[in-house]
Order: structure tokens, then C-alpha cells, then sequence
């Protein structure tokens, strides 16, 4: 039941189904026109709707959405928990028998990657907007909002496996090629499943220097991806970025309807009517819920979840105010050093 209900995450209506679903009040849309226009019509759009309540509500707050590590030593504090083991101060753990790191400077310059799930998987959704569709907009927005505080942004595109990387440059232009890239990719159909450790892996082959790597993907793949995960956030400040749609969690009432997996092709008619069937399918789903987050939360990385029926400024700020309470609780923390005596201060 847990692989079938994986698959079916996975998959779309048929034709068939999409009639069922219509009459039954939950639309099999296909991609909204904004997707198929131009990228720079859609940048535009987004920048005149999405950017402009970032910017008023935002207020300074840039600096929560990405943290990055300088050479310059700021402070020191007690260890807490996800913090990186390498900033552990040995020489003043040592003579406080307490754990503490190193606080460095903001490196304001640092690059930013988005590890792009574009597998079939994505390109479902159950209303009027797809995975999809929620994924290039949120790539563009925050690229955006990046770049225009002078950093830079990279990024690699996963279909089949990694058949595109951008390299790391700035500038309105590069954010047009991004989301260009996104949308002009050809529909893939009736392949093997995703295997999300490829995308990782590739990730941390790649990446030299220290960045902030968004992992764009609904993690509906292959298992194995974890351990690879926390591995590349021991060096990278990671975010998974989780793609969601309505009907992975909840099965409606639509009758008996057909179901073709996106990714491989396969068919399977299913009994929506059989009460005991959707409870299960709950429940399952719901068990898959905790297993993702708990192998997001023991990788060590920050989660913002995205529902193809939610709102995109909602979430980002949600995010925003979680990462501005995690750091504001860490630097209470640390004040407790300025108790320290002098001879230890200037020791460490």
C-alpha cells in the first residue's frame, strides 16, 4: 500500500478521471496560460504582484532568507542544537567544559543554487495551479530578491536526471534565462522513477565553495536521497523547498476513475467511493508526512513547504519570521559569553 500510494502521489487523472473529477468538484486543470507565456512576461507580473508585498513586508528582514559564513570572527556563543560541528571552538570548550562555536560575519556575496525536481511528478496539481507552476514562481521571485541585493544565483535542472546547470551570475537577465529554462523543457512521459540522490549527489560534486542551496523537489522519488541530503548540508546552508498539492493528502469522493502514473506510464483503476479505501489512503498519507519530516528534520535543513493551493508571499514570510526566531533565540544564547573573563576572551 505505501509504494502504491508513492505511485499515486505521483500520478494524474486520465481523461476520464478528469471528467469524474470535474462533476465532483475538484478540477484536473491543466497549466494555467501564465506558464506558457513568455519568461518575461511572467518576471514581469510577478514583480508587480508577488515583489511589490515582499518589498513592503520584508523591511530589512533580506538577511533571514539567507545567512552565509565570512572570514571575519563576530562572536562567540554555546553550541546549540544544528549547529555546524566545524565552528566548535575547541580551545574555549575546552577550559569552560561547555560547547561553543565561532559566529562569524555575514558573507553578503554569497551564491545561491536552486536544485530543480522537474520530473512528471511535478507537473501535477489538482486546482488551478501544478507543482510546476508553484516551483518557477517561487524560483523567480526569490532569485529575484537575491539578486537585486547583488548576489548570485545557479542552478540545476533535473528531469531524467541532470541534463541542465546554470552557472552562478546575477542580474535580472540570468533570473529571465532560469525561468526560461524551467519552461521551455519538453513534456517527459512514461520514464523510470525520480531518484532525487542523482540531483544531490551531482550537487555535491559540483559545489566547491560554501552556498545556499534550495532544494526545489515534492520528494516523491526513490529512497536514498536522506543521507545525501544531510551530507550536503554539513557544508552548504540548505533549505528543501517541498512542493505539495491537496489530493496527496486527502482523497476525495470521485467514484471508480482511472489513474496513469506520471512517471512511468503505468494504469490502475482506483474506488474512490470505498469509504475504507480513502481512510487508508489518509492515514498512509499522513504517515508519509511524518516519515518526510522527520528525514528533513534529522538531515539538519530548513523546510518551507509550498501547496499548489496556498499563497506564495504567505509562505515565504512564514519562513522568513521561523529562520529571524531561530537566529534571535541562538544570539540570546551567546550573550551569556560576555560573563567570560578577559584572559579567556582574548584566549579564543
Amino acid at each position: 500500500m505505501k509504494s502504491w500510494l508513492r505511485r499515486f502521489s505521483s500520478a494524474e487523472p486520465t481523461e476520464a478521471a478528469d471528467r469524474a473529477a470535474t462533476s465532483g468538484g475538484i478540477q484536473a486543470t491543466p497549466v494555467s496560460g501564465s506558464t506558457g507565456a513568455g519568461a518575461e512576461q511572467v518576471l514581469r507580473r510577478l514583480e508587480w504582484t508577488v515583489l511589490r508585498r515582499l518589498d513592503g513586508l520584508l523591511q530589512g528582514d533580506y538577511r533571514t532568507l539567507m545567512r552565509g559564513t565570512g572570514m571575519d570572527l563576530a562572536d562567540l556563543r554555546e553550541y546549540q542544537h544544528h549547529d555546524d560541528v566545524r565552528h566548535i571552538d575547541w580551545n574555549v570548550t575546552a577550559r569552560l567544559q561547555l560547547p561553543h562555536v565561532r559566529v562569524f560575519t555575514e558573507d553578503r556575496e554569497m551564491a545561491s543554487w536552486f536544485l530543480l525536481d522537474l520530473s512528471p511528478s511535478v507537473d501535477f496539481g489538482s486546482g488551478p495551479q501544478r507543482k510546476s507552476q508553484v516551483s518557477s514562481e517561487f524560483v523567480a521571485v526569490l532569485a529575484r530578491v537575491l539578486t537585486r541585493h547583488g548576489n548570485r544565483v545557479g542552478a540545476m535542472l533535473y528531469g531524467t536526471g541532470v541534463d541542465t546547470v546554470l552557472p552562478a551570475r546575477g542580474g535580472r537577465g540570468h533570473v529571465l534565462r532560469l525561468l526560461h529554462s524551467m519552461q521551455a523543457r519538453p513534456k517527459i512521459e512514461g520514464t523510470a522513477p525520480t531518484r532525487l540522490d542523482d540531483l544531490l549527489r551531482s550537487a555535491a560534486q559540483f559545489l566547491r565553495r560554501r552556498s545556499t542551496v534550495f532544494v526545489v523537489s515534492d520528494f516523491i522519488s526513490e529512497p536514498g536521497w536522506e543521507k545525501t541530503l544531510g551530507q550536503l548540508a554539513q557544508r552548504h546552508e540548505v533549505v528543501a523547498v517541498r512542493l505539495l498539492d491537496p489530493l496527496e493528502l486527502e482523497l476525495p469522493d470521485l467514484g471508480l476513475i482511472p489513474i496513469r502514473d506520471a512517471e512511468t506510464g503505468e494504469q490502475l483503476l482506483v474506488d474512490t467511493h470505498d469509504k475504507g479505501f480513502r481512510q487508508r489512503f489518509t492515514r498512509i498519507a499522513a504517515q508519509r508526512e511524518a516519515e518526510l519530516r522527520q528525514s528533513l528534520t534529522r538531515a539538519g535543513v530548513d523546510t518551507l513547504e509550498l501547496s499548489t493551493d496556498g499563497d506564495l508571499v504567505d509562505a515565504i514570510m512564514r519562513f522568513t519570521e521561523l529562520r529571524k526566531r531561530r537566529g534571535q533565540a541562538s544570539g540570546a544564547a551567546g550573550k551569556g559569553l560576555r560573563r567570560l573573563p578577559d584572559h579567556l576572551k582574548v584566549a579564543a
